[in-house]
């Protein structure tokens, strides 16, 4: 089982750790990533001012995986949303996929139907499976409690993904979480955005809708809320202390990637999965397990 693994802008500058947790997870369970130093922007934050330019960014990247044969791996939400999108528009519209390979052969390039992408967690859960994930188990989570955020781009648009899960009533992720053993915990407004779409242009109304789930989720002391996505981590942790002094609260949340509570209960160890990257520190989370960081 291999994928091209498809990084994006975020990660290797904000999200090290969710790279590194991700890459030791997929050895651990089969999963050979190739790297792919052509790779690029996905296209996204062009999206809503040129969805012509974007479109084609996301073709250059497909078109560069399918030359060397290879499907896509993406960690971020918002990639994996925008090269869908792209690869399913231009699979399915010649006329489409004509004009942007016209562009695309400046540089040598051709876009060409045949690439599946596929969200990391969902590789996890369709390709690898929940039963070879239990089998391989090492150590057992059941003194955890986690929150799951899923994010706007992981299941919608649904059409986007094939019925691979409930847009409105997910439990893919959920279920990757259990079968660590750590118990999954849900609160009020679970599938609403984490604000980062408009934190560049309404700071205030983006950590507002932060603050509104962090405090759900805290409500239930919960030991971390978990995450998929790189810009959602980037306003439930990064942001956590900004939102903490805007509004005269406290949380002290740890927030993890899911390849890092996996890679727990496979038994790698935590320096591996990157917790020292974490901004909130995880040590109660650790001592709870009887692990060193």
């Amino acid at each position: 089982m291999k994928y091209a693994l498809f990084l994006g802008c975020t990660i290797p500058v904000r999200g090290q750790n969710y790279e590194m947790s991700a890459r030791e997870v997929a050895k651990k369970l089969g999963i050979d990533f190739i790297d792919i130093a052509e790779f690029s922007c996905c296209g996204f934050p062009v999206k809503s001012s040129n969805a012509e330019t974007s479109r084609i960014i996301a073709a250059r990247n497909i078109a560069i995986a399918s030359n060397k044969g290879e499907n896509i791996c993406t960690l971020c939400n918002a990639c994996t949303s925008v090269l869908t999108e792209a690869n399913k528009e231009l699979s399915e519209n010649k006329e489409l996929r004509e004009k942007v390979n016209k562009e695309l052969g400046k540089i040598g390039l051709e876009f060409k139907p045949g690439v599946k992408i596929k969200h990391f967690s969902r590789i996890l859960y369709e390709d690898v499976g929940i039963e070879k994930i239990q089998k391989s188990i090492e150590k057992n989570l059941s003194k955890l409690s986690m929150s799951i955020h899923y994010g706007c781009h992981y299941l919608r648009p649904c059409e986007l993904y094939d019925g691979f899960d409930d847009a409105e009533n997910p439990s893919t992720v959920e279920n990757l979480v259990a079968v660590t053993g750590a118990a999954v915990i849900d609160y009020k407004n679970k599938l609403e955005c984490c604000g980062g779409a408009i934190l560049g242009v309404e700071e205030d109304i983006a950590l507002k809708m932060a603050k509104d789930k962090l405090d759900n989720v805290t409500k239930n002391k919960v030991d971390a809320l978990v995450t998929i996505c790189p810009f959602c981590s980037i306003m439930y942790e990064d942001n956590q202390k900004k939102i903490e002094s805007k509004f005269n609260v406290e949380y002290n949340l740890p927030v993890l990637y899911y390849p890092q509570v996996l890679g727990l209960a496979l038994g790698v160890e935590p320096k591996q999965l990157g917790f020292r990257l974490n901004k909130v520190k995880t040590n109660r989370i650790l001592e709870k397990l009887g692990v060193d960081i």
